[in-house]
């Protein structure tokens, strides 16, 4: 054979061998679905808010102070006491006030009887006045009389008022309902009417949240209000998951030129008096109630170059990139304003391992989607 013939010999054979190999090689590597779970967004109506940082504050405060002068005898309530109006606080020594009435009342009796007998002498000479039986000076001199110890009675039932007002004075009581501070004076100490702070009183329930917003988010504020009240939840920092339900009761008449904000109060009920004056609170003010949004899991949607998006899966189980318009959050939910139909399965964890287009595998715990949690309506906790 010559040289040629073996060469192409060489070459079928190679081939041949070539195409065996073909036939027995593995197929292409082809990615396994990836496993994740899934949440179904859902429809609900959901309040538009506005959160702001604020500070609860009493809706009445007292400065108690003695309206008399003297030695406090008694003291009737503990430090912090919740007091109810018209309860016993201090007790100023009443001895020389009761002196002075008595003081008074006698005088009264003095002057009362004065005036008995101006009017006997008056009643002796008025018919002899016009017989002229008596001179006309005489006549006036006793009517005058009975018109000057009148006046002296008028006077002394003043000073019996007077002193009986200030012997009441020396019993202090609590002009509202509210809690105690601490006392500012003990048994024994001498106190100056209308200049000694005695004690403080603060009224608990209700209480008011001050709050600020800017004067851009005031103008939605005054159109909201004009349609009724607009109600109010207030949070504790460490209890962001039990709010106290109130409403808005007032607004400033002027923005603030330095901050360019409106002071606004909120007026809430504090029955088991767990908001307390001068703490810093969460104020969600309740604009309004979206119907029908839709919503997914705060930790569904994920962040991009070109925005938020979220991971739908199809019927075929394969993950498409969705683009969407997030709106407000709502407890563990998020509102989702444009891209999303409710009823649609979202991914919710395993996002790591899935690529746009590829397979995925829903946990079995999560078959059929699982749905997201209601969102908290506005109020509740």
């Amino acid at each position: 054979m010559s040289l040629s013939g073996k060469m192409l010999s060489f070459v079928c054979i190679s081939a041949l061998v070539l195409a065996g190999c073909a036939k027995n090689a593995a197929p292409a590597f082809e990615r396994p679905p990836a496993p994740v779970t899934v949440a179904s967004a859902v429809s609900q109506n959901v309040p538009y808010y506005l959160d702001e940082v604020g500070r609860c504050v009493a809706r009445e405060v007292v400065s108690v102070q003695p309206e008399v002068s003297g030695r406090i005898t008694e003291i009737h309530f503990t430090d912090g006491a919740d007091l109810k109006k018209g309860e016993a606080l201090f007790t100023i020594d009443p001895r020389p006030f009761q002196a002075q009435l008595n003081a008074a009342e006698a005088n009264l009796v003095q002057s009362r009887a004065a005036l008995d007998f101006a009017k006997i002498q008056f009643a002796r000479v008025q018919d002899l006045v016009e017989s002229r039986a008596i001179a006309r000076q005489d006549y006036d001199t006793r009517k005058n009389a009975v018109d000057l110890a009148e006046a002296q009675v008028k006077q002394n039932e003043a000073a019996v008022d007077s002193a009986r007002l200030n012997l009441e004075y020396t019993a202090i009581r609590s002009p509202i309902d509210g809690r105690a501070g601490h006392r500012l004076v003990d048994v024994g100490n001498v106190v100056t009417a209308n200049s000694s702070t005695l004690l403080n009183i603060e009224r608990l329930d209700p209480i008011y949240a001050d709050f600020t917003v800017t004067e851009n988010d005031f103008s939605a504020v005054q159109l909201r209000t004009t349609k009724g009240n607009l109600k109010v939840e207030v949070r504790l920092p460490d209890e962001p998951d039990k709010p106290f339900a109130g409403q808005l009761t007032f607004l400033d008449n002027a923005v603030q030129s330095a901050s360019g904000t409106v002071m606004l109060r909120a007026t809430v009920p504090n029955s088991a008096h767990r908001l307390w004056p001068g703490r810093f609170v969460n104020v969600r003010l309740i604009l309004a109630m979206k119907p029908g949004a839709v919503l997914v899991p705060a930790a569904s949607p994920q962040d991009s170059a070109k925005g938020p998006f979220v991971y739908v899966v199809k019927d075929d189980s394969t993950a498409e990139a969705r683009p969407i318009k997030l709106g407000q959050r709502q407890g563990d939910l998020i509102v989702v304003e444009d891209g999303l139909k409710p009823g649609e399965r979202v991914i919710l964890n395993g996002q790591i391992a899935v690529t746009p287009g590829g397979k995925v595998r829903v946990d079995q715990g999560n078959a059929g989607g699982n749905t997201a949690p209601p969102a908290k309506a506005a109020g509740q906790s």
